[in-house]
């Protein structure tokens, strides 16, 4: 070997180890960038979107003059690990690269860092990215003119990938305007899609979007998704997939039967998965239990099938959205609550969560919970605010189809009156005078049990009880309270009322006062509230039968007549009882 070659071959060396040392150097560091924008402004909005969701956000202006929106830094083997998973679980556009940073220049995010220096020589050296990355599609162009023709709108679309037209189809379909496959064929649904997108935005009608008009859909597509943080879930414990918007909620707890999801940053958003194993009685005391709750409010619409329910919430703060259904022995389900303010965002949401919901295996939170009982119920309820009404009395079926006696006192000053919770009634009569009133189904229902009435006085010292809700709301179920007949008048000799010695409570009233046979003799009413006179607990009063007759036949309402029968036992009599009386509740 001449001098010459070897000098030559040292210098080589030289060179392949600068070289490979500038390489490592490039290796050292690098990261996930996924948004590039043309403004200072609008990449600080979109940056400041995206820290919502991930805790290594930075932003760096970009030697093009445009502001890259990066993850990191990373290891070089990190980063293209990161691009991948944030890639396959959708948290990221699918054109999102692996950066090595030397095209970064002043950092612009965190507000207030310093400006950074370049990590290598700027001389062009191969990026080191996984196989999953070097396949990445590349960014849409952003031409800010919009003067193509649809031929030339046609040529730079036939340029697109698969995953660009894909993502075109999915941000037309986040927007209300595409309905078919994600499959990226541009057939004839897609072309209306992109026509009535054109229109919408006041763009001839073409069916053929341009490179700007592409570029405008989807970055307001990645923006939306950076706002809500819409990431696939999966929920191991409930056996749950779903998408949830990740950057306006937290997971918070497990809470058998519900995984419960709180807000962040002052969305407002709320979120309940519901899991748990049980049967058909299971899912519709979740039904019931779900409607008891404040962030399922009264208005809106319910629908309760065999197998599944949907609720619909909404007063003048929030709306919320229920869903439940029994599959193979497990109910699985979702709430969503959101602002009102924010109706319109959020029904997109809405949509993707229903799309999205998908039980999976045979998991369920808490196996011990099937069907509910009363504890299980009051659990399910730990740190959840229950909506409460202002108050609730008794009151009991007087037709076939659900006409329902009461007092007028669970009347004063309610925006809506319900029997048992949830069934709303309208009210056909309020009598101050004898203090009945008369409510009646929006839709017919169908008693367990009708009230038959004795009119006939019956001896004094008769052993008789009120069935009712003596706790108001706090009882599922009425009690019955016994007493006897003390006198066949009031105190002050007032004709129709029957005056006992039973120590009802104030939830009592309304409830009917039946005697050993399970006939009707009155209508407990509430006690008289007199400063001057303090009664005994135990002295109570119920408007007679034959008033109660009296009034409501001037309004048409006939009262059916009990049976002449025997005494009943005790455990048939509250059958009876029970069976024709429900909770009377008062709305605000």
């Amino acid at each position: 070997m001449t001098q010459t070659n070897a000098g030559g071959l040292a210098w080589l060396a030289v060179v392949m180890a600068l070289l490979f040392a500038g390489i490592a150097r490039a290796q050292e560091q690098a990261w996930v960038q996924i948004e590039a924008q043309p403004t200072l402004a609008e990449a600080m909005e979109r940056a400041r979107a995206y820290t919502a969701v991930f805790p290594n956000v930075a932003g760096y202006a970009l030697s093009s003059g445009w502001y890259g929106i990066v993850l990191g830094p990373y290891g070089s083997e990190d980063a293209a690990v990161t691009l991948r998973d944030l890639r396959r679980e959708g948290l990221i556009a699918s054109d999102s690269f692996v950066a090595d940073g030397r095209n970064f220049r002043d950092r612009y995010w965190p507000d207030g860092a310093m400006p950074v220096a370049p990590l290598a020589d700027p001389a062009p050296l191969a990026e080191t990215v996984a196989p999953e990355a070097q396949a990445a599609p590349a960014p849409l162009a952003l031409a800010p003119a919009d003067d193509e023709t649809p031929d030339e709108a046609r040529a730079t679309e036939a340029a697109l990938t698969v995953p660009q037209r894909e993502e075109l189809q999915t941000a037309m379909q986040w927007f209300g305007f595409y309905s078919a496959a994600i499959d990226g064929a541009f057939g004839s649904g897609t072309r209306k899609a992109m026509a009535a997108w054109q229109e919408a935005n006041a763009q001839e009608a073409t069916g053929i979007l341009t490179t700007a008009q592409r570029s405008t859909l989807v970055t307001a597509y990645r923006s939306a998704m950076a706002e809500l943080g819409l990431h696939r879930v999966m929920e191991t414990e409930a056996g749950i997939e779903i998408d949830l918007p990740m950057a306006m909620i937290r997971f918070d707890r497990y809470e058998p039967p519900f995984v419960r999801y709180a807000e962040v940053n002052g969305s407002g958003v709320t979120a309940l998965l519901i899991s748990q194993p049980g049967d058909a009685t299971t899912l519709f005391g979740l039904y019931d239990l779900l409607q008891t709750l404040e962030v399922v409010p009264p208005g809106g619409t319910r629908s309760r099938g065999e197998g599944s329910f949907e609720i619909t919430g909404r007063n003048d703060r929030i709306e919320s959205y229920s869903y439940a259904a029994l599959s193979g022995g497990l109910v699985k389900g979702f709430t969503l609550v959101w602002p009102v303010k924010d109706a319109a965002k959020m029904v997109r949401v809405l949509e993707a969560m229903k799309a999205s919901f998908r039980p999976v295996g045979d998991r369920a939170l808490d196996p011990g919970l099937a069907p509910m009982d009363a504890a299980q119920r009051d659990g399910m309820l730990t740190g959840l605010e229950v909506r409460r009404p202002l108050l609730s009395r008794s009151g009991f079926f007087i037709t076939a189809t659900g006409t329902v006696l009461t007092t007028v006192d669970v009347l004063q000053s309610c925006a809506r009156v319900t029997i048992d919770g949830d069934l709303p009634m309208t009210v056909a009569l309020s009598d101050a005078e004898t203090g009945l009133a008369v409510l009646v189904p929006e839709r017919p229902l169908s008693p367990p049990g009708v009230a038959g009435f004795q009119t006939a006085p019956e001896r004094m010292g008769a052993e008789v009880a009120v069935a009712g809700y003596p706790y108001e709301d706090r009882l599922t179920a009425p009690t019955l309270t016994f007493g006897y007949v003390e006198a066949l008048e009031g105190l002050d000799g007032e004709p129709g009322l029957k005056r006992l010695t039973l120590p009802a409570l104030a939830g009592d009233a309304g409830g009917p006062v039946v005697d050993g046979t399970g006939a009707v003799i009155g209508m407990m009413l509430p006690r008289a509230q007199d400063a001057a006179r303090q009664l005994p607990p135990d002295v109570s009063f119920a408007l007679a039968a034959s008033r109660i007759e009296q009034r409501l036949a001037a309004q048409g309402i006939a009262l059916g007549m009990a049976p002449a029968q025997g005494a009943l036992p005790p455990e048939d009599l509250s059958r009876r009882a029970r069976g024709m009386t429900v909770r009377v509740s008062c709305w605000n």
